[in-house]
């Protein structure tokens, strides 16, 4: 009989594709989809709350998965650009076939997924964005974890005012985020009954600092609430001392990371920063202890923006749990809505079809002689 190389070739194709689909279904039978910018202004932050999501992944991947399914988390590149993130996002549930798409960054970016989340109806949970346009009013798919921004900004205007500074000047990033942040903290000034000292708009990508540090040296201002990008705010603080003001400078939890501290430099010292969870060195916190001593299996150093992740992966894992031994992205969206009480570890979370807020914790830090988020 003779043998026909084609018909050869055939089986061979077959083969290998059945040996790669084995091996893709025993490393990993649960995907979930992330797109985030990996580079760009915001890559440090996303590195460190990727890293710290994947903390807990891969603890729980060691003990054996979710209801006996490994979870792989596929991670892609939007270069913080919200056209880029929708493309990627379709991708991934239309090709990749992800049970639900993860930790995206950015409030611009969040929303420019909202239809193609809907569309397909995959749930996004744990936006590391506190858009009130995310919470409010209450999208379907969207599972918050963190605190929103809006209570960050006006926290941060309170703590401003408890310290008897008055002339405050506040810097925003001209997108949907800052002006989410600016909201927050104009309803610091209207409830404690005073005025920000100016209010200047920053490009989202490249901020002209040569239009807006004259106007808040010329408002004399005492402390800035500066709402940017981590490199956007770092240069910002080196242009206001090359100008000789020693303002405060106070930015959100979007730039809670190392490497926020370490684009800062020599100006890191007593800059602060608004906070969502818990002191990241606290041991009596059972979520923090919990994520030290697997980020210390690692060799790594526990940051507030790796908490973040961290925190955003339970309720995943959680979710993943619920929805039993063969999820669905509908069945995924049931167990969340349905999630009461979860602790997190002296953290509650709980969701229903009307709230899907999650988390409202926040607290502020400053950085250290160190080069540390102290509380």
């Amino acid at each position: 009989m003779q043998f026909d190389s084609r018909q050869g070739r055939t089986w061979a194709c077959a083969i290998a594709f059945a040996l790669a689909a084995l091996f893709t279904d025993a490393r990993a039978q649960i995907l979930i989809g992330q797109t985030a910018g990996f580079t760009g202004p915001v890559a440090t932050g996303v590195k460190e709350t990727t890293d710290g999501a994947r903390l807990w992944i891969d603890a729980v991947n060691a003990r054996g998965g979710v209801n006996g399914q490994t979870v792989e988390l596929v991670s892609v590149d939007d270069k913080f650009e919200p056209a880029l993130g929708a493309k990627n996002a379709t991708q991934l549930i239309v090709e990749r076939g992800v049970l639900a798409i993860f930790l995206t960054r950015g409030t611009p970016n969040s929303e420019a997924l909202l239809p193609v989340i809907e569309q397909h109806g995959v749930p996004l949970i744990g936006p590391s964005t506190g858009a009130m346009v995310l919470h409010h009013p209450v999208k379907k798919r969207v599972f918050n974890v963190r605190a929103t921004y809006q209570r960050e900004a006006e926290k941060a205007v309170e703590h401003l005012h408890t310290l008897g500074i008055q002339r405050i000047a506040v810097v925003h990033a001209d997108d949907s985020f800052g002006r989410d942040a600016l909201e927050g903290a104009n309803k610091g000034f209207s409830r404690l009954k005073f005025s920000p000292a100016a209010v200047l708009r920053a490009d989202r990508n490249q901020p002209d600092y040569a239009q807006i540090i004259p106007p808040i040296s010329a408002a004399r201002a005492q402390a800035v609430l500066w709402m940017g990008s981590a490199k956007g705010v770092a240069d910002g603080v080196r242009a206001l001392r090359a100008a000789k003001s020693a303002a405060q400078v106070v930015t959100l939890s979007n730039n809670a990371s190392s490497g926020f501290i370490k684009l800062l430099g020599d100006h890191a010292r007593g800059v602060m920063v608004t906070q969502v969870f818990p002191n990241e060195r606290s041991i009596a916190s059972p979520m923090v202890k919990e994520a030290l001593d697997l980020a210390k299996a690692k060799n790594m150093a526990l940051s507030p923006a790796m908490l973040e992740g961290f925190a955003a992966a339970k309720v995943l894992v959680e979710g993943l749990r619920r929805a039993g031994k063969n999820p669905t992205r509908e069945k995924l969206q049931a167990a969340l809505e349905a999630m009461s009480s979860y602790n997190l570890g002296g953290l509650e979370v709980s969701y229903s079809p009307n709230d899907h807020t999650g988390l409202d914790f926040t607290d502020l830090s400053i950085v250290d002689f160190e080069g540390r988020f102290v509380r």
